[in-house]
């Protein structure tokens, strides 16, 4: 079961959430959470690995996918 699913966070709360909160989270996902988010906040990009392999020839790495959504989940940052 995802993280997602089994603690109840919405993808949406990613950019809701303190940075340090953020970053606390990240630490504990896995590479399969990553790319789950990855594709929800990105639906046209490359994150899977059939999609990745197929344009690549490679597939993303855990380290690759948390950079990616870091950098989305802060561009995306809900500033209050």
């Amino acid at each position: 079961m995802s993280f997602w699913r089994k603690t109840g966070y919405s993808y949406q709360s990613v950019v809701e959430i303190s940075e340090p909160a953020l970053l606390q989270l990240v630490n504990g996902l896995t590479r399969t959470d990553i790319i789950e988010w990855l594709m929800w906040n990105d639906p046209n990009g490359i994150y899977s690995d059939e999609r990745s392999e197929k344009e690549f020839g490679t597939i993303m790495s855990r380290e690759e996918g948390l950079e990616i959504m870091l950098r989305q989940a802060e561009e995306n940052r809900i500033i209050t």
